[in-house]
């Protein structure tokens, strides 16, 4: 019998099997989100001190008409001269779990690495809010931050939207929004791992479906405490793959991980942009997981991704550049 060889890299290989031993088995024997988030909580945390940034301050914005308000953390960078770009991050977790306290230390590597303010937002999470809350809520946070881009000492030409995972897809959903709803226009979308298709459908869900952390059984149950029995999954607020016309969408910077069951659909976003005219750079990391980029302290390849992010996020603000090139982007 052929063994094949195992496509993650010894170091992602390691962290994976350790992560996979802690972590719930959501959409097998854990399938309450209340549950997974007490389980997720009650982990240990390494005892490092976080990523310095200039500052952090805890903020309250007005939601959506009717709803309340949405927490947000801002990190600005040390002081430096000249314009910087303001980045609307949402975070990962499969629209359930996560918050500001679970992405902190990446928000803070992303705006020390970047130069840039960055808003990270508390949206509200499934299935207690199901869809599309969190889409509204991420609408209103950037409109929150283009009205308040030069109070936290951003260019309001250099607005960017990010996020990782389901954060990602909202980083994507949320710049359809702005373009339907008259803006405002983010100068680029960064994606990293997205979900962009419901339907779950794809060679990659496939081929990474057990073995690589972020299994797609999670991935389902994620979806289900998202859409819940009435939310239509082939909606472009959902799938944002199934939108009809792209053109006119920001610049988009797109990550992917080669042994992650979203890598397929993520790409296939990438293809669909450019297609429709839109600007794509792609950064593809074959021996990575979904959740890599997390990891930037342990992994070459999350470090190589997290530069290429704050790079592209550099650019966008007027005679600011970081130095250097750093590889893995395609396209």
């Amino acid at each position: 019998m052929t063994v094949e060889p195992d496509r993650l890299t010894p170091e992602a290989r390691t962290l994976v099997d350790l992560m996979a031993s802690v972590f719930p088995d959501l959409g097998g024997s854990v399938t309450d989100a209340v549950e997974a988030r007490r389980i997720i909580d009650a982990l240990p945390r390494p005892s490092v001190q976080p990523p310095a940034v200039g500052s952090v301050e805890d903020r309250t914005v007005p939601g959506p008409s009717g709803s309340p308000g949405i927490p947000v953390r801002v990190y600005r960078p040390d002081a430096a001269p000249g314009p910087r770009p303001t980045v609307v991050y949402f975070h990962g977790g499969g629209w359930v779990i996560g918050g500001l306290d679970s992405h902190d230390s990446s928000v803070r590597e992303l705006c020390r690495a970047s130069g840039a303010v960055l808003v990270s937002v508390g949206y509200r999470l499934a299935p207690e809010a199901p869809f599309p809350a969190a889409v509204e809520d991420a609408y209103a946070a950037l409109l929150w931050a283009a009205d308040h881009a030069g109070e936290l000492g951003g260019d309001p030409a250099a607005l960017v939207v990010a996020g990782d995972s389901a954060g990602g897809t909202l980083s994507a959903v949320v710049a359809i929004v702005a373009r339907e709803r008259g803006g405002p226009a983010p100068a680029l979308q960064a994606l990293v791992y997205p979900a962009t298709d419901a339907a779950q459908d794809t060679g990659s869900y496939r081929a990474n479906a057990t073995g690589y952390f972020m299994e797609a059984a999670a991935l389902r149950w994620f979806w289900e405490q998202y859409l819940g029995p009435d939310g239509d999954g082939g909606h472009r607020y959902a799938s944002p793959l199934r939108t009809g016309d792209l053109s006119g969408l920001p610049p988009a910077y797109i990550v992917t991980a080669g042994c992650d069951p979203l890598c397929d659909e993520g790409r296939a976003y990438a293809q669909r942009l450019r297609t429709a005219g839109v600007p794509v750079a792609e950064a593809h990391y074959p021996g990575m997981f979904h959740g890599f980029f997390a990891f930037p302290a342990l992994l070459a390849d999350a470090r190589d991704a997290l530069a290429g992010v704050a790079e592209a996020i550099a650019r966008t603000a007027k005679d600011r550049k970081n130095g250097g090139d750093h590889g893995g982007p395609a396209g």
